[in-house]
């Protein structure tokens, strides 16, 4: 529970937002129907489809080229299609955001460590001029 916590924590602003309904429905789709699950379930309901067509005695309700399943299957193509794409958008524009607030986040490291290095160089020759003192009073 702390860990989810401080997940939320570290996000970027933009995507602590709320999400839309279509939003949410096109990220919940395209995450199941990039599994191996869906892909079994849908050639379960292929088989079993196909199999009580040919084996049904009264009433074929989609004979032999199973132009009724292909409609279906199509659909679901037509459907899955702009869903993924909107899916992939989203995503794209959270990595586009997260790029370039790490680019700011690299910057600011960048000007820091830059700045330290200004600082130990003065340092260095702090160091350096203490040390000719040193040299040159033990001389006198």
């Amino acid at each position: 529970m702390l860990a989810n916590k401080e997940k939320d924590q570290d996000k970027h602003p933009v995507f602590k937002t709320k999400l839309t309904f279509g939003e949410r429905a096109s990220d919940v789709i395209t995450q199941f129907c990039g599994t191996w699950k869906f892909i079994i379930s849908v050639l379960v309901f292929i088989a079993v489809w196909m199999s009580i067509n040919m084996l049904a005695w009264l009433s074929h309700w989609d004979p032999y080229p199973f132009i009724l399943l292909n409609f279906i299957l199509s659909c679901l193509a037509a459907m899955q299609a702009p869903i993924i794409l909107m899916s992939q958008n989203r995503e794209a524009q959270r990595d586009r955001i997260q790029a370039k607030y790490d680019y700011q986040v690299n910057r600011k490291s960048e000007r820091e460590i830059e700045n330290m290095q200004k600082d130990l160089d003065e340092i260095k020759g702090l160091i350096h001029e203490t040390h000719e003192m040193i040299k040159n009073s033990k001389k006198i």
